[in-house]
């Protein structure tokens, strides 16, 4: 999926980036919460943390809003609110609201955003949820994503990457490093349906196979019906089939 990595090499000043993809989709702004309001408590909440918002008026340092979940509408304080593009950007929010939205029960492993670092204007954050089987051990791991002066980003240096779009689509295919691979953007209220975790796939094995009990004619039925529970299956029927045949009168061993 989509291009591949180019590895860190003496000649990066010279490489262009290609252009950044045009989808509408990908385009689209959004406004999400990062608290609940009302915030004190016994109050029905009119706004959730992770809801998409719908400005109604902007007056400086407050928005007024309505959640696209609840419907209701709430006076909040601007840096409350984060500014999603690309579906995966998050911009105005912090290393700890970061973890507060990915811990959401919504997300599964792998769930991520990028942010700008905090610590480093000229850098970014990936941040990446990595659950386990134990809910208190559910820990969020941060990536600093590297800008080179052509414009080029990198979470190793030996691995470069000409928009943040290709690094986020070759880590979505391998983790490389990560803490596990990059499964889908961090959940949105309004915009995603809630995810259910994935039951692990279920596995048939057959019961170990007693040679001595396999008589020449189990090998040399042609056709199973579908009451034959016969513990050689067709494939391996054929192939000790063929061999019996190439090797006829010099081994009888199959006989009972």
């Amino acid at each position: 999926m989509g291009t591949c990595p180019t590895r860190c090499q003496s000649n990066l000043t010279i490489l262009e980036n290609p252009p950044e993809p045009s989808s509408p989709d990908l385009q689209d702004t959004m406004i999400v919460s990062l608290s609940n309001y009302p915030s004190f408590e016994n109050t029905e909440l009119t706004i959730c943390i992770g809801d998409r918002l719908s400005i109604i008026s902007d007056d400086g340092d407050f928005l007024m809003v309505r959640s696209t979940t609840t419907g209701r509408q709430s006076y909040i304080p601007i840096d409350q609110t984060a500014k999603v593009t690309h579906r995966w950007m998050f911009t105005g929010i912090g290393r700890y609201k970061a973890e507060e939205l990915l811990m959401h029960s919504n997300n599964q492993s792998g769930a991520f955003l990028i942010r700008k670092s905090e610590t480093n204007r000229d850098c970014y954050s990936l941040s990446v949820l990595r659950r386990t089987h134990s809910s208190y051990l559910d820990s969020v791991k941060h990536y600093r994503i590297f800008p080179l002066h052509n414009g080029w980003v990198y979470i190793s240096p030996g691995l470069t990457f000409p928009s943040l779009h290709h690094l986020v689509e070759h880590y979505s295919e391998t983790a490389d490093g990560l803490c596990c691979r990059l499964t889908m953007p961090c959940f949105i209220r309004g915009v995603d349906n809630p995810r259910e975790a994935r039951p692990a796939p279920t596995t048939t094995r057959r019961p170990t196979i007693n040679w001595k009990d396999i008589s020449r004619s189990m090998i040399f039925r042609r056709k199973r019906t579908e009451s034959d529970n016969s513990l050689v299956s067709e494939g391996l029927r054929e192939a000790i089939s063929s061999y019996l045949q190439m090797t006829e009168g010099n081994n009888r061993s199959w006989d009972n």
